[in-house]
C-alpha cells in the first residue's frame, strides 16, 4: 500500500518516507523546497548515507553542514555559491557532466532516485501541477523517483512547455505560502559594459540568444534595444529579456523550431521574470534534454551563444568551472550551446570575460593553471570578448590565435603574454 494515499499537510511527517541509504533529488535553482530540505535535515540523526542529487539549488543548503557528514552525501552536478566552500573543502562532491546528459542518468537508472523533494503550483481543474521555474533536469528525476514530495505553493507561476505533474503522481502534499527566491540583477560594470558593446555588435537581426545571468548578458540585453526579430533558446532566462519582449525586440519569428517561443530549462532572477513567465504560452520550459540538444539548437538560425570564463590561454582552450584545482562552478551547457552555435547557419559561438582581475591578475594566460579543468577546447573556440576587443580563433593557426589573444589582453599585461608565446611558440 502507498504509504501516503492521503494527503499530508506537515512536512516533518512527509519526509519520513526518507530512509538510510536513498538517493533524494531536491529540485533546482528558485523551486528548491526549503521548507521540505529542512525537515529532511532536522531527521537527520535517524538518517544515515543519504545521497542529495541536486544541479544547482538557491537559498539555505543545512543538510550540508559538516555535523551531518554521516546523514547526507552531497552530489552536486553544479557548484553554486551555497554549496561551493562545501564542495572546495571535501564535504560535498562535484559530478562533472553536460547539462543535456545529466537527465539519462535517471532514465537509464545509473543512478537510481528514490524520492523527489520538490515545489509545484496548485493543481488546476484536471490535477496537473506544474513544475514552475525550473523543469531542466528536475522533470526526468521527477519522472524515475520512486516517491515525490511537493511543496504545493500559490506563488509558483504555471508555466507552458513540458514541466508538469499530476497530483495522482504525487506521494505527500505540503501547503506552503512562501515567497519564491529571488537573485536581484546588478548593474553592469564599466568592464561589463564594454564587453556588451563588443559583443553586441556580432548579434545579428533575427539571431538566436543564449545567455546566462549577470553583469556581460545584463549589459548585452540592455545594448540591444534596436535590434529585430531576436529569438531565445537558452538554458535560462532572467529579467533581462522582458523589457525586449515588450518592445518588440524579442520575437522568435525567424526561428526555425518552436517559432514564436522563448525556450529555456528554467528561470531565475526576481519577481519580475517569475510574473512574466506566468502562464504566458510564449515561454516554455523545457527538459535540458531538449534545451541543450546540439541538434536542437543547430536548427535555429545565427544561433549566437554567449558564455563565460575563469581563464584562457593564449591558444583558446578555456577554463569556465574551476580556480586551479579548486572547483567553482561546473561544466553545465557551455559546451551544449558552443556546439550548438558553431553548426547553427551564420552562428557566432561567443565566450566572454574581463581581461584582468579585481586584483591585476590576468585572465588571459600563457598555459592554464595547474590542475585547473578544461571546459571548451581550443577547436571549440570562435569568438573570445574582453573589453579591449574582440578575438576570433576559427581556422586560425597557433601563432595566430596567440597574436589575437594578446591583442584582447590588458595592455599591462600585452608584453608579458608576448614573450611567453614566443617561448611557447619556438619550433611551430
Amino acid at each position: 500500500m502507498n504509504p501516503f494515499s492521503s494527503r499530508v499537510k506537515n512536512a516533518d511527517e512527509a519526509v519520513k518516507i526518507i530512509k538510510s541509504g536513498d538517493k533524494v533529488f531536491i529540485h533546482s535553482a528558485a523551486a528548491a523546497p526549503a521548507r521540505l530540505i529542512q525537515a529532511m535535515t532536522n531527521r537527520a540523526e535517524r538518517l544515515r548515507n543519504v545521497e542529495i542529487y541536486t544541479i544547482h539549488t538557491e537559498g539555505p543548503v543545512p543538510y550540508a553542514d559538516e555535523k551531518y557528514a554521516e546523514s547526507f552525501i552531497i552530489q552536486a552536478f553544479f557548484v553554486g555559491p551555497n554549496i561551493r566552500k562545501y564542495v572546495q573543502s571535501g564535504r560535498a562532491n562535484y559530478i562533472p557532466m553536460f547539462l543535456s546528459e545529466v537527465p539519462a542518468l535517471f532514465r537509464k537508472g545509473i543512478i537510481p532516485l528514490d524520492v523527489a523533494l520538490v515545489t509545484v503550483s496548485p493543481p488546476n481543474s484536471k490535477g496537473f501541477c506544474s513544475l514552475g521555474v525550473s523543469v531542466d533536469i528536475s522533470n526526468c528525476a521527477i519522472d524515475h523517483a520512486r516517491y515525490v514530495i511537493a511543496q504545493v505553493n500559490p506563488n509558483m507561476p504555471k508555466v507552458y512547455g513540458n514541466g508538469v505533474i499530476h497530483m495522482d503522481r504525487i506521494h505527500a502534499f505540503v501547503d506552503v505560502d512562501d515567497p519564491l527566491y529571488e537573485i536581484e540583477i546588478p548593474e553592469p560594470n564599466d568592464q561589463e559594459r564594454a564587453i556588451g558593446e563588443y559583443i553586441t555588435e556580432l548579434v545579428d537581426d533575427g539571431a538566436t540568444l543564449q545567455l546566462g545571468i549577470g553583469g556581460v548578458p545584463n549589459a548585452v540585453l540592455k545594448s540591444m534595444q534596436h535590434h529585430k526579430n531576436l529569438g531565445i533558446h537558452t538554458e535560462m532566462v532572467s529579467d533581462g529579456i522582458v523589457d525586449l519582449v515588450e518592445k518588440g525586440v524579442i520575437t522568435g519569428l525567424n526561428k526555425g523550431i518552436d517559432r514564436g517561443k522563448i525556450i529555456s530549462g528554467f528561470a531565475l532572477g526576481t519577481r519580475k521574470i517569475y510574473d512574466f513567465i506566468d502562464d504566458n504560452p510564449i515561454v516554455n520550459l523545457r527538459d535540458s534534454e531538449y534545451t541543450n540538444d546540439t541538434d536542437i539548437i543547430r536548427r535555429n538560425p545565427k544561433v549566437t551563444a554567449i558564455n563565460s570564463a575563469i581563464e584562457i590561454d593564449l591558444f583558446g582552450q578555456v577554463c569556465a568551472d574551476t580556480i586551479g584545482t579548486r572547483q567553482y562552478s561546473g561544466v553545465g551547457g557551455q559546451i551544449d550551446f558552443i556546439r550548438g552555435a558553431s553548426l547553427s547557419e551564420g552562428g557566432k559561438p561567443i565566450i566572454a570575460l574581463p581581461s584582468i582581475t579585481n586584483s591585476g591578475i590576468s585572465r588571459i594566460v600563457p598555459m592554464i593553471s595547474e590542475g585547473a579543468s578544461i571546459a571548451t577546447t581550443r577547436a571549440h573556440v570562435h569568438y573570445i570578448v574582453t573589453e579591449y576587443g574582440v578575438a576570433y580563433m576559427y581556422g586560425k593557426n597557433l601563432k595566430e590565435r596567440a597574436k589575437a589573444m594578446i591583442n584582447i589582453a590588458h595592455p599591462s599585461k600585452r608584453e608579458e603574454l608576448e614573450m611567453a608565446a614566443w617561448e611557447l611558440l619556438k619550433g611551430q
